[in-house]
């Protein structure tokens, strides 16, 4: 039998993306379904793009450890979002995308963040552990 070298090497790299994500399926599916259908290990990078990591420590996203907001590990068993409004899976991708119209006097910046970056934000986040 011939082994197809490029083959295998293009599938090896697909499964070491997904590997690097260092989320199970379990977390993913978990997380989509909360949050409507985000895509955790989009939400990830997107995280990233907008800059997040400035201001918060976040798990699994390199280089995330600002300290001018609160970390952001185990936000999803947080009773309330800005201690303002109940942690439900809308709430946070409202604040994601609008947190001054939660609280006017937040530091937070609105981002421009769209309605599917705010879902596969949301469900990365909740998948983030306490610690």
């Amino acid at each position: 039998m011939k082994i197809n070298w490029t083959s295998l090497s293009i599938l090896a790299a697909v499964f070491g993306l997904c590997a690097c994500s260092g989320l199970s399926r379990r977390e993913i599916r978990d997380a989509s379904w909360t949050t409507g259908g985000g895509n955790a290990r989009a939400g990830r990078y997107e995280i990233a793009t907008y800059g997040c990591p400035t201001c918060h420590t976040i798990s699994g996203v390199p280089g995330a450890r600002g300290l001018v907001g609160p970390p952001l590990n185990g936000i999803g068993n947080r009773s309330f979002i800005a201690g303002e409004i109940p942690n439900t899976p809308s709430n946070l991708e409202h604040w994601i995308q609008h947190p001054h119209s939660i609280e006017p006097h937040t530091i937070m910046p609105e981002m421009n963040v769209s309605d599917s970056d705010s879902r596969d934000i949301a469900a990365y986040l909740y998948t983030l552990p306490n610690n």
